[in-house]
């Protein structure tokens, strides 16, 4: 038995070791990574919890990156896109090429999508599909004979990739100036500014709002404007009631295109099917990716209302854009299968359930915890805050890290969640489990942030 895990040890370390010779980590510390070798080196995963290489299990609070929707190990998952891999694992869509899976998919997303989004162009991810988002919308215009129409509005605090494009409108500092790539005519608006977005120019902040940009730079240079339902890695931001309906508007006003970032907020994170369902708002180009396919596969997509295809359809030359794997019948299939086990099981309304619980949860820490507040959640889309004062709204000292250290406490009680910043320093935790978490899950995470946030405050308060 001691040969056994000796054996296991040196695995281990062997592995660790190669990590940190052969593989660079996105979003990740280079020079800690190379000293310090894998955080954590995931084997297993069983609905909201994963095992790592020791054993160890711990609560998926975050649904790895917003996008575990259905939970780790699914098992009709796997043999969907087994059987699909054994029937046909890849074909072209280049060239007029089809096949089932993607058909049977883009006509379940149309059905599923609000008014008349009726088209699909397929991605591989995220960042792929913004960046699809603001090709099309440019070529648009362009067919409709405004090719000066090439601007991009997007948020502050707003988060839409890292692709060039789509790192450009990503308006967080440390994305948007790494290596220096971002393109010209992306522009960023102040966040949930619906005053301003409604017209009140006596708000000392319109210049900075969407309104004021298109008023600045001219509706005539503009193609469109980008947003998330709910800010997800800028820090959970709810927009105001009110908020995107007068950005409906107002892109209706201007005659600009207005497209829906639903990467995080889609298939059910929300407590609806979609974030804008919300709000009853309907964008003209909606980008999706992540929960379409719960992680399972590599897949993402972006809608459009019929007259922006119909305009696309009298185009007589090759649509110059497309991804080999765009319409993979393997991430196709296990998309549909994810889509059937959402409503059939009914994940979505269980999402919508458990943010009662989440803020049941949330009124105990506050009453509990001094230093917590602004919590917030919309299905399980959620997050609060860490002042030194909530009372008076002061943060801690620029030495401290609150939503850091806080996070560490849960990780080494087995919870994994996600620290963000915010204007006023690192304070903001993430939250975002499986759709498909229970009661209890819920409040064991609660648990465990009430014990993680009592460290903090007895260090720091």
């Amino acid at each position: 038995m001691t040969d056994q895990v000796s054996l296991h040890t040196t695995a281990a370390k062997n592995l660790e070791e190669l990590d940190k010779k052969h593989y660079l980590h996105p979003t990740t510390v280079p020079k800690t990574h190379a000293e310090q070798g894998p955080k954590l080196t995931f084997t297993e995963g069983n609905g909201i919890y994963v095992k790592d290489r020791k054993g160890d299990q711990y609560i998926d609070g975050l649904s790895m990156l917003w996008n575990v929707n259905l939970g780790h190990g699914n098992e009709e998952l796997a043999e969907t896109a087994k059987a699909q891999m054994s029937k046909l694992a890849f074909s072209s869509s280049f060239a007029g090429f089809s096949n089932e899976p993607a058909v049977r998919l883009a006509e379940k997303l149309a059905s599923l999508s609000p008014g008349n989004l009726n088209t699909v162009f397929y991605t591989s991810g995220g960042s792929e599909s913004n960046d699809t988002a603001f090709k099309l919308s440019r070529f648009y215009w362009t067919l409709q004979g405004q090719p000066a129409k090439k601007k991009i509005i997007s948020l502050r605090q707003g988060y839409h990739g890292v692709t060039i494009a789509a790192q450009s409108a990503t308006a967080i500092p440390l994305f948007h100036n790494f290596s220096s790539s971002a393109i010209p005519e992306m522009l960023h608006a102040a966040p949930h500014l619906t005053n301003c977005e409604q017209g009140d120019k006596n708000d000392p902040h319109y210049h900075e709002s969407i309104r004021g940009l298109i008023e600045k730079e001219g509706a005539d240079t503009i193609a469109a404007v980008i947003v998330e339902p709910v800010q997800g890695s800028g820090g959970v931001h709810m927009p105001p009631e009110g908020y995107l309906q007068a950005v409906r508007k107002l892109c209706d006003e201007f005659n600009l295109l207005f497209i829906a970032d639903e990467v995080i907020c889609g298939f059910g994170r929300t407590g609806t099917m979609f974030g804008v369902d919300n709000w009853g708002v309907v964008p003209d180009l909606m980008c999706v990716a992540k929960g379409i396919s719960s992680g399972y596969s590599q897949l993402g997509a972006v809608l459009m209302r019929e007259e922006i295809r119909d305009t696309l359809s009298q185009y007589d030359e090759v649509l110059a854009h497309g991804f080999t794997y765009s319409g993979h019948p393997t991430a196709c299939t296990v998309a549909l299968k994810n889509i059937e086990i959402l409503e059939r099981d009914h994940v979505v309304a269980n999402a919508k359930a458990m943010e009662k619980v989440l803020n049941a949860g949330f009124e105990y820490l506050k009453e509990k915890h001094p230093t917590i507040t602004k919590t917030r959640a919309l299905g399980l889309l959620a997050g609060f805050e860490l002042y030194a004062d909530r009372d008076r709204g002061l943060p801690f000292d620029s030495s401290v890290l609150p939503s850091t250290e806080v996070v560490e406490e849960c990780f080494r009680r087995k919870l994994i969640l996600r620290p963000l910043a915010s204007n006023v320093g690192r304070n903001i935790v993430a939250i975002a489990p499986p759709l498909i978490i229970n009661h209890q899950q819920v409040e064991d995470m609660v648990h465990i942030i009430d014990e993680a946030v009592t460290v903090f405050e007895q260090k720091h308060c």
